[in-house]
């Protein structure tokens, strides 16, 4: 068996890590990786070292589920390329062990789950999209040129003479903005 590798995060500065690494500890983790950054945050630079650190029969180990995905969708995204490289997944608070047939089950459940949810999501968003067309309403970001501004572009790129810079310093907006109206006539 290879070794058991700990990873610990906290979202604050007033937070402490030594709960979390008290219980990786008992359980005789070689190494230790810790970052200090939100759920939310996706450059965790010890998180990166602590995957690249792993080889094939280590077992990455951390106190709960969310100190090491971002989302559930991460958490599986990360659990699965672990697996992948033959690497075992634990969490403490869930007892969940990817080394056991019995954790592979209870986390391919998860998995599915949030697969479901993605999809229920997805389902939502679509049929709201659609009611909100139904009562004649325009979803989605506003339009960055009014239909003046977009005569303005079209005229100046028209009449020749003008770069695509000044266009858009006369309209007030980004050159891509000129090109997707040029584009778009």
């Amino acid at each position: 068996m290879g070794e058991l590798v700990g990873y610990v995060r906290v979202s604050t500065t007033d937070q402490r890590t030594d709960l979390q690494r008290a219980a990786l500890e008992e359980l005789g983790c070689v190494r230790i990786f810790e970052d200090q950054a939100r759920g939310t945050r996706t450059d965790r630079p010890e998180l990166t070292a602590a995957l690249d650190y792993l080889r094939a029969g280590d077992v990455l180990v951390v106190w709960k589920l969310d100190r090491l995905g971002r989302s559930l969708k991460h958490l599986v995204a990360v659990v699965a390329e672990l697996e992948e490289r033959g690497v075992g997944f634990r969490s403490v608070t869930e007892t969940i062990d990817t080394t056991s047939s019995t954790g592979k089950l209870i986390f391919h459940i998860f998995a599915s789950l949030a697969q479901f949810e993605r999809e229920l999501i997805v389902d939502r968003t679509k049929a709201g999209l659609a009611a909100a067309r139904a009562r004649g309403s325009r979803p989605g970001r506003k339009p960055a040129l009014s239909s003046d501004q977009v005569a303005i572009v079209r005229g100046m790129h028209e009449a020749g003479g003008h770069t695509v810079a000044a266009i858009a310093n006369v309209v007030g907006v980004s050159r891509a903005t000129v090109y997707r109206t040029i584009r778009t006539s």
